[in-house]
């Protein structure tokens, strides 16, 4: 049984009382927007990335995931896989039984979804029309079952200093969908100037 939302979970008592005041998905969302987004092969968890004040897409879902187990949400990722780009990490709600998601990324269409999806490949295909490399490529190919974060509190997942890469292991060797059969993807066309601009509103570089 995954520890109750009341439970400090290992966390500084500032770590603490900052996660919880994130209340709703929304206010995770733009807390994790402020953040700067960092080019690092890391795998920090929430605790180092509130600490440092900077994070990349995986780590960016590890802290929306604490922050959604301290206000009364299991702690749950989804992996997006795509080709010829990086695979993108979403952290789940539910609300009035529908899903919605919260999300760090450098491109300005792979972020939020309110919670209006009434599957969890709904909520997965609303990424596809902004999920796109530099060449302006349409590369989203498939969505995972949903990752339980709590299975992994006995490696304190959430406070670690060691980076816990064994949780972006997890996600990739999850149950993946294809989200369409390989002869669509081959007649994509790419995508055009103004979608890509727009796209890349916000982005930073390395």
């Amino acid at each position: 049984m995954a520890k109750s939302s009341h439970s400090s979970f290992g966390l500084s008592p500032q770590n603490l009382r900052t996660l919880r005041a994130l209340k709703t998905p929304a206010r995770i969302q733009k807390f994790l927007d402020a953040l700067p987004y960092q080019y690092a092969n890391t795998a920090w968890s929430p605790q180092r990335v509130l600490r440092t004040r900077k994070g990349h897409c995986l780590e960016g879902a590890l802290l929306a995931a604490a922050a959604l187990r301290l206000n009364g949400h299991p702690p749950l990722l989804m992996d997006l896989a795509a080709v010829r780009d990086d695979d993108h990490v979403l952290a789940l709600y539910r609300e009035n039984g529908l899903w919605g998601s919260i999300a760090k990324s450098n491109f300005s269409g792979l972020r939020f979804r309110a919670p209006v999806y009434r599957t969890l490949r709904e909520l997965a295909i609303s990424y596809f029309e902004n999920y796109y490399n530099l060449r302006g490529e349409h590369t989203l190919r498939a969505y995972s079952q949903p990752v339980n974060l709590s299975r992994f509190d006995n490696r304190h997942w959430m406070t670690s200093e060691e980076d816990v890469w064994y949780i972006p292991e997890a996600l990739v060797t999850a149950k993946h969908y294809a989200l369409f059969p390989d002869k669509v993807a081959r007649a994509l066309p790419r995508l055009d100037r103004r979608s890509f601009e727009a796209g890349m509103h916000g982005w930073q570089k390395h």
